[in-house]
């Protein structure tokens, strides 16, 4: 298993490293495409090439005409089984934050716990490769209240890092008649405002970590984005007077995420960053990096 992954992880490596020339010849074949379409000379630093590059371009189909990047891999075959998650805490986890991840098990569908006890981050990912995890969460906490959220990809990555604000479990809620149970169905998924590229980029790390659900399942989860803050919700419905009367009920938890950082691999490894948040980010004309 140990040699299986370095060798995975040397061709994506490899195919990594291609992604620079696949697309220096990708703007050789769409230059000579313009010119006979529009009936122009050919570039005259292409004319040595022309004959293999128009062989190469009647070749290709809708599938192979763009090139390929890392990103495209990194979910390519999410749609071939449904998600495999583990959930774990930083160590010594506080009794709230113990709870919270208990709740999280439920949130996400096919998600297991785990006590993080002395294990160190290499260990965890490594052995989540062998039993075909497809992701990772890992919790922080200060000071009793939990403040971090980081989602690693297997097995490539990508790694998201989120802030954690405004948490509210349903252990926090007195009143849990009202709230009912939660179900572990597989809930619908409401996308809000993801606009941007990065918004894109973010929407598909999460909506990655839930399973397709059926058509007549009552949960939804909702991700919605407001100045960069994601709202998470968590909801039931009911039709008790026939279709056009719908009533939503909250079943907690709740919380908000803040977007601080993508790195381009796993989380034990020194990984290209994509994104990360800077300082002058804050300013109001470049505060909304997710959509509008």
């Amino acid at each position: 298993m140990l040699r299986r992954n370095v060798r995975l992880r040397r061709e994506y490596i490899y195919r990594k490293s291609l992604e620079g020339k696949e697309r220096l010849l990708y703007e050789k074949k769409r230059k000579i495409k313009e010119a006979l379409e529009e009936g122009k000379p050919l570039p005259t630093e292409l004319r040595k090439e022309e004959a293999s590059l128009r062989q190469e371009i009647d070749l290709e189909d809708e599938n192979t005409a763009v090139p390929r990047t890392h990103i495209d891999d990194e979910y390519a075959n999410a749609s071939e089984s449904n998600p495999k998650i583990l959930l774990t805490t930083s160590r010594d986890p506080s009794a709230p934050l113990t709870q919270f991840v208990k709740e999280l098990k439920f949130v996400f569908p096919n998600a297991q716990g785990m006590n993080r006890g002395s294990q160190v981050l290499s260990e965890i990912i490594e052995s989540c490769r062998a039993h075909d995890f497809t992701d990772v969460i890992l919790v922080h906490e200060h000071r009793g209240v939990p403040d971090g959220m980081i989602i690693t990809h297997l097995p490539f990555g990508p790694t998201a890092y989120f802030g954690l604000l405004n948490v509210v479990t349903r252990h926090d809620i007195k009143d849990k008649k009202a709230m009912g149970t939660m179900p572990e169905a597989y809930p619908h998924l409401i996308l809000n405002n993801f606009s941007s590229k990065l918004g894109e980029r973010t929407a598909n790390i999460l909506k990655h970590l839930f399973p397709v659900p059926k058509p007549d399942t009552k949960r939804i989860v909702t991700f919605a984005n407001q100045s960069d803050y994601i709202s998470f919700r968590n909801h039931i419905y009911e039709k008790h007077g026939g279709p056009k009367s719908i009533e939503l009920k909250e079943i907690g938890p709740r919380f908000e995420l803040r977007l601080y950082q993508i790195k381009l691999g796993t989380l034990e490894t020194e990984a290209q960053i994509e994104w990360v948040i800077r300082p002058y980010m804050n300013t109001s004309k470049k505060q909304r990096v997710l959509g509008d």
